[in-house]
């Protein structure tokens, strides 16, 4: 009972937390297309709805201490949250900035190296193993490389129609307003003179998002309270994107709610994005490290095609049925090879316990060898 409750919290929970998360972002996304779309501007948006986030877990420290024994909230502990806000308000900020002179679809190209990214800075902070002997670490390589491929396909290659959509509809794969839907790899150049500098911003932003899993996964080993660094966290954002905002839209109308969409899509994105969404990461990157967490980004141009066809009317065509495979096919191997990973490690920790308690030798040395223990 113990096995099975212990294997539902680290593998299933996870699993189904992480997917339910990227299904609610390509709602959270529609609605946010839809609030651009009648002219709200993204930087009130991040301060909106990161500052909507910080209310309402104002009471999260409180509860954090009164519920568990934590460590102090020390100094160099705000100064990584304090770093963490920067590192997401700025991603934010290029992101949307390098759409503007570019286009979605290639910001949409550019997420799909955000598990490689990921991967690499894992590997050099220490936060993942990498033994090319072991099959959990080629599986681990194969497979992001195989879902990197299938999310370039998914964005890149439309192909003939399979399911033609009776009504036209607001595609979810396109966070921001575009004419089109789905381009070819020459509307990433065609979409916009000033791509190279677009993409530069995209780049950079998607660099940020692994390093901000890296700074978080390391902020939880120290302080394991995700509502009360999430708290922290978006209070640094909104104060940042607020600064930023102040010098960018000195439009006082600009910052003005009205009851339409765009104070719905605010409303719906500090409490299931900013809160909801930003606590789900956090407790994942602490149980299951940053490329877990990372790998569901291929996956969710994946949901984005297939919720599309259902709820939207979308038109499937051929690239996102094989971009949809090959993501799956990498994304099962990954976690094929980070479950074989963690079975091995709980082994060889199970196994340490029990010589430790167990075992008489571990507790009867001979009088030499302590002897030469001592003076070595």
């Amino acid at each position: 009972m113990v096995c099975r409750w212990r294997y539902c919290y680290k593998d299933v929970l996870p699993f189904t937390a992480m997917v339910t998360m990227e299904c609610a972002n390509v709602g959270l996304n529609t609605l946010f297309k839809a609030a651009t779309l009648k002219g709200m501007s993204y930087h009130v948006f991040v301060v909106y709805a990161y500052a909507i986030a910080a209310l309402v877990l104002l009471p999260a420290p409180f509860f954090s201490y009164r519920s568990r024994v934590l460590p102090p909230l020390s100094f160099p502990i705000l100064c990584k949250i304090g770093l963490l806000g920067l590192i997401g308000s700025s991603s934010q900020i290029m992101g949307y900035t390098g759409i503007t002179y570019s286009s979605p679809t290639l910001a949409s190209a550019i997420s799909n190296l955000t598990p490689a990214f990921t991967f690499i800075l894992a590997i050099i902070f220490g936060m993942e193993k990498l033994v090319w002997k072991r099959t959990s670490s080629a599986a681990k390589v194969i497979g992001t490389i195989i879902s990197v491929i299938g999310a370039f396909v998914v964005t890149l290659y439309k192909g003939p129609a399979i399911v033609i959509a009776s009504t036209p509809s607001m595609s979810l794969q396109q966070p921001l307003n575009s004419s089109k839907s789905n381009l070819d790899f020459g509307g990433l150049h065609s979409a916009n003179p000033n791509w190279v500098i677009g993409g530069v911003f995209l780049t950079a932003e998607y660099i940020l998002v692994p390093l901000w899993y890296i700074v978080q996964t390391q902020i939880m080993k120290e302080y394991p309270a995700e509502l009360t660094v999430v708290f922290f966290y978006n209070l640094c954002v909104s104060f940042t994107a607020a600064i930023v905002g102040l010098v960018s839209e000195r439009n006082a109308s600009a910052w003005r709610m009205r009851p339409d969409i765009a104070l719905a899509s605010v409303v719906c994105s500090g409490l299931f994005g900013s809160c909801l969404n930003n606590t789900v990461h956090t407790w994942a990157l602490r149980l299951k490290g940053p490329v877990f967490v990372a790998m569901f980004k291929p996956l969710s141009i994946a949901i984005a095609a297939a919720m599309g066809v259902m709820f939207l009317g979308d038109t499937l065509h051929l690239g996102s049925l094989i971009g949809a495979t090959i993501i799956s096919i990498g994304f099962y191997t990954v976690m094929w090879g980070k479950a074989k990973e963690e079975m091995a490690e709980e082994n060889v920790s199970d196994s340490v316990s029990d010589s430790s308690r167990g075992s008489p030798s571990a507790h009867k040395v001979p009088l030499l060898q302590s002897y030469k223990n001592e003076h070595v």
